[in-house]
């Protein structure tokens, strides 16, 4: 059991690098995948003898890079798999490439991909009974596998954790039995190997990603930016980047690194911004016109943002994205390489630039009092983006995103470090029904907000959650209280806790309030690139 341990817990360490694995520079690419798997997998894998499923267990999986990373170091820590980092890239490229998900596929699992925190899953509950109290839905979500594959790895469960049928939601049923006559089955249907969005996919052509990016996004600490982001190709689906823009408050953003792509779509890089390691992982259109996904530190991965990028000359987003009527704002468009005159609709008027850069522009804007309420299209030049600014009354309601977050304690001398949770006010006002809660609502954006915490219920309260869980500061960061025993607590507890966040945004005199739950819990120890 203890040499298990000392496996998986290399198994997990290695998972933590992941991208940074698949970016390795100077791979040369000129290794072939499919001889690397007869040099490296036939030592227990056998050809079949079928082109279309030429290897045993391998050409019956598809998987995402991430996916196909994992398998090898399960591969290597168990089964004794002897590769370089070099092969390893080959590998997993090629098998990605030949052997991956479509975009379709993958785009209800993304969240997983990007290590978005504070995800709520609603679970088909075949599913949440026989795997969702161990994994995410995306963990099998972003696999495809025959029937006798799935059946196959049901019995890899048992043969890898044998006290499974000891835990909680499996001793009260015939665990094994459902797993591989019921559950197997229903995989196969749900995530099928053989599927029509793969075949089409994978003969598709693929789009190519070089070229001058207008990106918009967010990161926890410095707030929202813009930026052009440039990637040029150094090889096959391989590109240096930069990335050159503006934080909210003017400050400059820079930063060069590499990126990679996958199956003709999964966009994975890293940067060094600003002096801080960071990680994107996006996914490109099937036209290759846009790039989403997420930004976030390499060393803390709730540390992070959504962004977007466009290719070429675009209005990206707006920030703020909404104006009052009568009131006098300073807007700024995030887009790259902005030219022309601004409009911002009909009872808006721009009443100066004040800056242009390549990756904005910066306007003080007035709404006249009489503007319409509701969405106006903005224009620089001849560049247009339809419905980006909110011409509003008065905020009637704001809403905390995440509604439900997750935080861990952490650090205390210990390895594991703190695990933070951001938090942002969303605005909404009423549209010309002047009713809130119907279809003509209007999203106003993020506003700035001011930040509290109180007891989530009784319980919390009665423990002092408030007192020892952690603390939020002025810009919705949530950090996390010591692990470890506390003897002030309630029996030397630790410092986990059940709060309620709340944002108060100022209208007019009148504070109008948001609430969302939050956990603070014990250290993650697992971590792996597919929860």
């Amino acid at each position: 059991m203890n040499n298990n341990k000392s496996k998986y817990a290399l198994l997990n360490a290695s998972a933590l690098a992941l991208v940074g694995t698949m970016l390795t520079p100077g791979a040369t690419w000129a290794m072939d995948g499919n001889e690397l798997i007869k040099e490296k997998c036939l030592a227990c894998h056998t050809q079949t003898g079928n082109p279309e499923q030429p290897y045993s267990r391998i050409s019956e999986q598809r998987k995402t890079p991430e996916g196909w990373q994992m398998t090898l170091q399960r591969m290597e820590h168990l089964h004794g798999l002897q590769a370089t980092a070099e092969e390893k890239q080959v590998l997993i490229k090629y098998l990605s490439d030949t052997q991956g998900l479509a975009p379709s596929e993958t785009a209800d699992y993304r969240y997983v991909l990007e290590q978005k925190p504070n995800i709520v899953e609603d679970a088909d509950p075949a599913y949440a009974e026989m795997c969702g109290r161990c994994h995410s839905n995306a963990r099998f979500g972003l696999q495809r596998r025959t029937e006798g594959e799935w059946k196959e790895l049901v019995a890899t469960h048992m043969a890898v954790h044998p006290t499974l049928e000891l835990h909680a939601l499996s001793r009260d049923r015939r665990w094994y039995d459902i797993a591989l006559n019921e559950t197997a089955p229903k995989l196969a249907m749900d995530y099928a190997f053989d599927d029509t969005a793969w075949a089409q996919w994978e003969k598709a052509a693929k789009p190519s990603l070089t070229g001058s990016w207008s990106v918009a996004g967010f990161m926890p600490e410095k707030g929202e930016y813009s930026a052009v982001l440039t990637a040029a190709q150094t090889s096959k689906d391989n590109y240096s980047v930069t990335m050159v823009g503006h934080y909210a408050d003017g400050s400059k953003l820079s930063g060069t690194g590499s990126a990679k792509v996958f199956s003709g779509f999964e966009w994975r890089a890293g940067l060094t911004l600003d002096g801080v390691r960071v990680r994107q992982v996006m996914a490109a259109s099937e036209d290759g016109a846009t790039l989403t996904g997420r930004m976030y530190q390499s060393a803390h991965d709730e540390m992070g943002g959504e962004l977007k990028a466009i290719n070429g000359s675009a209005i990206v987003t707006l920030s703020p994205a909404a104006i009052k009527q009568g009131e006098q704002t300073q807007i700024t468009i995030k887009g790259g390489y902005l030219e022309g005159t601004v409009k911002l609709g009909k009872g808006v008027q721009v009443m100066k630039v004040l800056s242009r850069d390549a990756d904005r522009v910066v306007v003080l804007a007035k709404a006249s009092a009489s503007a319409a309420v509701g969405m106006r299209d903005v224009t620089v030049g001849s560049t247009k983006a339809q419905a980006q600014l909110a011409v509003y009354d008065k905020v009637a309601a704001v809403q905390v995103s995440p509604m439900q977050g997750l935080a861990r304690i952490g650090g205390n001398g210990g390895k594991i470090p703190k695990v933070k949770s951001t938090f942002r006010a969303m605005a909404f006002a009423t549209g010309a029904d002047g009713k809130l809660g119907t279809d003509d609502d209007l999203n106003l954006g993020y506003m700035p907000a001011s930040w509290s915490l109180k007891p989530q219920n009784e319980v919390a309260k009665e423990d002092k959650d408030l007192e020892f869980a952690g603390t939020i500061n002025s810009q919705g960061i949530f950090t996390p209280g010591d692990t470890g025993l506390n003897p002030k607590r309630r029996m030397s507890a630790n410092n986990v806790g059940m709060l309620t966040v709340v944002a108060t945004v100022n209208e007019a005199g009148k504070a109008i309030e948001g609430e969302a739950d939050l956990l603070v819990a014990v250290p993650i120890y697992i971590k792996r690139a597919i929860q």
